[in-house]
């Protein structure tokens, strides 16, 4: 795309300059800016390399390297190493010794009707000589509880509340007995699984893969196809980090040397049942053997067998014994410092730490953050500066419980809170070629805006790519929503990776950028380099296009003149959000939606007019750099003022008034007044809106300012 070295970046500064004609609309900048702009994006995105993605991605898969293992720590120094010899600034490894959760040994087995051993172990393949890697580790989730139980086995689909109540329909109570359950769709986060067969009185707890969700339902199975084969088990967490993530041991503050550490039994995101992942292939003796009532239709699954609720045929014998003694979590953090502005910060971030190989997740998103810091490397090398300071973080621990992320957000909380512009976060790059960002509301439509020059790898550009996708999905998921610009970003945002302490408790501007697609092997020994050549990303092509338009983002916001927020396109969406919450009748009644409306609507109009007077100043050339650093502070407040410090109620931790999530991990906006609505609390959803409408008054106060700041014509 762009042949010229970099050493000519200098030359193409200065013709930019020059130019007057075919000036990009930028939000945020000048014309002359723009074109300035415009040429240093292209020549980041002209140094991106397939064959460099590919090189890096099989060197993190080449072993598998969860959180806690000597492998992952020998990534750390890989890492730390590498940004160094790429020519980044203030390499450092940081140190937090946290709880972990390992497997020493665990058995599930069949005791009645028949006898049956499960194997938990995945089948290796010659096709694929990876899985053939004896550091594999057989199923087990993070975190549970170590015991043994020997009971009953009840069938309780997706082992949310109403699946049990179901039971409870049909007289089958669980307290006692050993309980198995399914991943599924939609998705229900495991932690909230066994939080809920917890508080049911289950003895344990199996969570298996059902063909019908990831597996030969969906078409053809690994090694020939995206899809989950019989042994294939989905590992993970089931860290009730919903209520605090992180080390549950420091919970709300950093676990460096010294810190205070609660006792294990006193920690309110440790589970306290025994739960073990499993491969459908291990669940199919155990259901096909089960009495009782048939499972109703929805529960059915993919297996060529009737699902039955479950009595007293089938009984269980559990033993599981976990390490969870406290282990090092290294995140390496490194910048570039800004030329004008160095306490402003755009952070980007991706977690190392893998169930397994990692071939998606994480290590797809780390070979792109790899590839993306070679580019500004070579840059730097150049003599290019960005204006704002670009950090880059290597996150440890993510898939037990957001740790890394969190202990670094805590250790550095108050300067975050002062300098973070914003979290741009990439946990997976690619399963598949399908583009799918979330997003705060004000920055959606920069991400619109950037994609519309970004070449793909169709020849289309990605906004078209993008488009086109979001049109095939909405079909197939048949949601009659027309697509559109204002439509196109998630802002919809749950929890389940790094971003969470960013936009959660700090309360700062967060992104997360992903490109999926048919992907069935999920958190397996299967997600590998093997599965990403041959479904995932052949020729690493959407890997290379992750790191242009996340490098390119981060260039954009570390750039601007005035930072391209967009508030009027914000109170859009908390006009959404709020109208849900007024379609409930009986809240209809008993909360002052009235008072709420006019709050958004007069922050809607502050944006409205803020966006007004910047393009109207930028309009007239680039903006006194005096003037820009005022209205750059009022800019990042906004964000900063949705913090209520008491956070929501029952969750402290989580703090914005906008944003949280369930416990099964999906988007919950407006958290305090959704909850306290839902509970038919009316007086603390008084309160609720209350904080929320204060809120919004500050903001919309924020925005009149800043905007008075800016020069208006006559």
């Amino acid at each position: 795309m762009y042949s010229r070295s970099l050493a000519a970046l200098p030359l193409l500064l200065g013709a930019a300059l020059l130019a007057q004609d075919s000036a990009p609309h930028m939000t945020g900048y000048s014309a002359a800016r723009a074109r300035v702009e415009q040429a240093i994006e292209q020549q980041f995105r002209a140094i991106p390399s397939p064959g460099e993605e590919q090189k890096q991605h099989r060197y993190f898969t080449a072993e598998p390297h969860p959180a806690g293992s000597e492998r992952n720590h020998d990534l750390a120094l890989y890492v730390a190493r590498l940004w160094k010899e790429q020519g980044l600034e203030d390499v450092r490894i940081h140190r937090y010794d946290v709880l972990t959760s390992l497997p020493r040994s665990i058995t599930v087995e069949m005791i009645a009707p028949t006898t049956y051993h499960a194997s938990l172990r995945e089948d290796s393949y010659d096709a694929d000589p990876d899985t053939k890697n004896p550091a594999i580790r057989g199923g087990y989730l993070s975190m549970s509880a170590s015991g043994e139980a020997t009971a009953p086995l009840i069938y309780a689909h997706s082992g949310n509340p109403e699946d049990y109540d179901v039971l409870r329909r049909h007289h089958i109570g669980v307290k006692g007995k050993i309980v198995l359950v399914r991943y599924s769709n939609p998705y229900s986060y495991r932690g909230f699984k066994a939080l809920t067969a917890q508080k049911e009185g289950a003895a344990g707890l199996l969570i298996y893969s059902d063909p019908a969700e990831d597996g030969f339902v969906r078409g053809k199975v690994f090694p020939d196809g995206p899809w989950g084969p019989e042994s294939h088990i989905q590992r993970g967490s089931i860290t009730y980090d919903f209520l605090v993530p992180g080390d549950p041991l420091t919970p709300g503050w950093a676990s460096v040397e010294g810190a205070k550490r609660i006792p294990m039994e006193e920690a309110i995101s440790l589970p306290k049942i025994m739960a073990v992942a499993m491969s459908w292939r291990d669940a199919k003796p155990l259901l096909a053997r089960m009495d009782g009532p048939l499972a109703p239709k929805t529960w059915q699954g993919g297996l060529p067998i009737p699902y039955h609720l479950g009595g007293g045929a089938v009984r269980v014998h559990m033993k599981v014994d976990m390490d969870n003694s406290p282990k090092p979590n290294y995140v390496v953090e490194a910048r570039i410092r800004g030329s004008e502005l160095p306490d402003e910060w755009i952070v980007l971030g991706n977690h190392r730490d893998a169930w397994e190989f990692g071939g998606v997740d994480p290590s797809s998103g780390t070979a792109s953050l790899m590839e993306l810091t070679r580019a500004l490397g070579q840059m730097k090398a150049q003599g290019f500066r960005p204006k704002r300071t670009l950090i880059v973080a290597s996150w440890d621990g993510e898939e037990v419980g957001l740790t890394g992320s969190t202990e670094w957000g805590e250790q550095f909380g108050d300067e975050l809170k002062q300098k973070l512009v914003a979290y741009l976060n990439v946990d997976s790059s690619t399963s598949g070629p399908n583009f799918h960002p979330s997003a705060i509301g004000s920055l959606a439509p920069l991400l619109v805006e950037l994609s519309r020059d970004m070449p793909a790898p169709s020849g289309a550009t990605l906004y078209q790519e993008w488009r086109a996708s979001a049109a095939g999905a909405r079909a197939a998921e048949k949601d009659r929503r027309t697509v559109t610009d204002e439509n196109l970003v998630e802002t919809h945002i749950g929890s389940g990776s790094d971003f969470t302490v960013f936009l959660n408790h700090l309360c700062r501007p967060t992104v997360e950028l992903q490109f999926d697609g048919p992907y069935g092997v999920y958190h397996s020994a299967y997600d590998d380099f093997y599965w990403m050549n041959h479904f995932g990303d052949p020729g690493y092509r959407y890997h290379t296009l992750m790191t242009q338009y996340w490098g390119a983002l981060a260039l954009r916001l570390a750039g601007a003149e005035i930072l391209p927020f967009d508030f009027a396109a914000y109170g859009r969406d908390i006009v959404a959000f709020a109208g849900v919450l007024a379609a409930n009748r009986p809240a209809q009644r008993r909360v002052d939606f009235r008072g709420l409306e006019r709050r958004i609507a007069e922050f809607q109009q502050a944006g409205s007019d803020l966006n007004a007077a910047v393009a109207q100043a930028l309009a007239k050339g680039p903006v006194d750099a005096e003037l820009a650093a005022r209205v750059n502070r009022g800019i990042m407040q906004v964000e900063s003022n949705w913090a209520n410090p008491d956070g929501i109620p029952g969750r402290p931790w989580f703090k914005h008034t906008l944003y949280a999530a369930r416990f099964t991990y999906a988007h919950l906006e407006l958290p305090g007044l959704t909850e306290a609505i839902e509970k038919r609390d009316w007086k603390e959803a008084q309160r609720q809106a209350g904080i929320l409408a204060e809120a919004l008054a500050r903001n919309a106060a924020v925005l009149r300012e800043t905007a008075g700041r800016l020069p208006h014509n006559p």
